[in-house]
This record gives structure tokens, C-alpha cells and sequence, in this order.
């Protein structure tokens, strides 16, 4: 697959999305001295190659799981990308990241009870073929969360 092409006019269209998605196509064709339709195509374009996604960003206090971890996990390395793709699947997890350093891969999920957690973290994660050490860390203040950025709930 090939990697999509973005140029100037597409990062200048998506940091007006960025700050406010509402923004109407007529006033973003104005800023950017393009037509329309031009915006209009591009915006399509852009959603349709998963680039861009218009959604509502939900605080922590409006999620089920107001509780977020942190779970390292320690792999074979010849089956990084596999076991990622397996935690990836479970349906509590919310991101999963290939990552360098003391862990292989970084695992982020929500929670509302311990219990749950542990369930994630022993029971599906350390439990899975290859994987030989997970360490979890609780966030307990969340201090910046720039939810533009990247929403981390789910839908």
C-alpha cells in the first residue's frame, strides 16, 4: 500500500479542521483562496484515505473507564508485531504501540475497577505465547491530555 500523498493545501485544510471541525467549507475555501468545491473534494479525499475523522471528543469524566494504564510488555522479539496485533484485538485495550527501550510494546487501556485491570494485563497479556513480562502503571492525575491530538475513548 502505497503511502497517501499530502501537500501543502491539505496540512493547511486539516490545521483549520484541527482547531475547529465546524469551521464551514465556504469560510476554509476563503481563507485558503481555493473554491468550494475544492475543500469540499479535499475534506472527502482526506476522510476517505483515513487521514482526517470528524468525531466528539468525550472527557475522562464522560467515559465508562475513568481509570488509565499504562501496560509494558516484554516480547520475543522475532514476534513484536504478532503479539501487538493480538493485544490490539482484545476489546478493552485502546492503543497499542511497537516501542523501543525496556518494553517492546506499550499497551494503553481504560478501567473503572483493579480487577478489570489485572484480567487485561495477566490474564489476556502475559498470558498470550511469547510474551515473558508485563508491567502496569495507573495513571492517577492526568495533568495535560490534549484531546485533539488523540482521542483515546471509545465509541
Amino acid at each position: 500500500m502505497s503511502e497517501p500523498q499530502v501537500d501543502d493545501l491539505d496540512l493547511k485544510l486539516i490545521d483549520i479542521l484541527a482547531k475547529d471541525a465546524r469551521t464551514s467549507n465556504r469560510r476554509i475555501a476563503t481563507d485558503l483562496g481555493v473554491t468550494e468545491g475544492t475543500v469540499r473534494g479535499r475534506i472527502r479525499r482526506l476522510q476517505k484515505e483515513g487521514l482526517i475523522a470528524f468525531t466528539a471528543i468525550t472527557s475522562f469524566q464522560l467515559a465508562d473507564h475513568t481509570k488509565m494504564a499504562f501496560i509494558g510488555v516484554q516480547t520475543d522479539v522475532d514476534r513484536v508485531r504478532e503479539i501487538a496485533n493480538s493485544i490490539a484485538m482484545l476489546d478493552a485495550v485502546n492503543a497499542v504501540m511497537v516501542t523501543m527501550g525496556r518494553f517492546n510494546i506499550t499497551v494503553v487501556c481504560l478501567f473503572s475497577e483493579l480487577e478489570r485491570l489485572h484480567e487485561i494485563a495477566s490474564d489476556q497479556i502475559l498470558s498470550m505465547d511469547g510474551v515473558h513480562h508485563v508491567e502496569t502503571s495507573i495513571a492517577v492525575k492526568t495533568l495535560k491530555y490534549n484531546s485533539r491530538i488523540v482521542r483515546i475513548t471509545r465509541h
